[in-house]
């Protein structure tokens, strides 16, 4: 159960809530994306806030990480259930330490999005701190190879479970 109230946005295991995004083309490839100041790919991801619904934060973190507003897409669907990863400890106490929170890992809904829009209307540059430098398309299994090690289960998933839904 997640605690709306709550000051720290965890819920009584100790994970915050959290959406992925994936972005796909016509030829069913996704979205891929480079961390600025980092050498590691990902795919979209960010915090829901308290009283947001999962599906209301896909589409402001669709907008405040890569600058696609929901004109340019298509929603194909997301994960029934919340798919969780750990955080490495290191990883954790950085992250204690740059916000004064604890926390176990991250649970995520991950939504399946289809471009519809013009490949220029990606930005990484709108928001006040861009997380990505760098994106580009890349075949749908791919990022199983590429992705940090704790969070490749929950990629697997993911793709697994949202990849019928490319034909839509």
């Amino acid at each position: 159960m997640y605690y709306a109230g709550s000051k720290n946005n965890l819920d009584k295991d100790g994970y915050r809530r959290n959406v992925g995004i994936i972005v796909c083309n016509s030829a069913s490839q996704v979205l891929w994306a480079r961390r600025i100041r980092h050498d590691g790919w990902q795919f979209p991801q960010g915090g829901i806030e308290p009283r947001e619904s999962a599906k209301d934060a896909a589409f402001r973190e669709l907008y405040e990480e890569i600058g696609l507003e929901s004109k340019d897409v298509r929603l194909l669907g997301n994960t029934i259930n919340w798919l969780r990863y750990d955080v490495p400890y290191a990883n954790r106490m950085q992250h204690h330490r740059r916000r004064k929170q604890q926390f176990k890992g991250q649970k995520q809904r991950w939504f399946l999005f289809k471009l519809t829009a013009k490949e220029s209307s990606v930005r990484l540059d709108l928001s006040e701190n861009p997380e990505f430098d760098h994106w580009q398309w890349i075949d749908y299994w791919s990022p199983i190879h590429h992705i940090i090690d704790f969070k490749k289960s929950v990629y697997k998933e993911a793709l697994r479970e949202l990849e019928p839904l490319l034909s839509k």
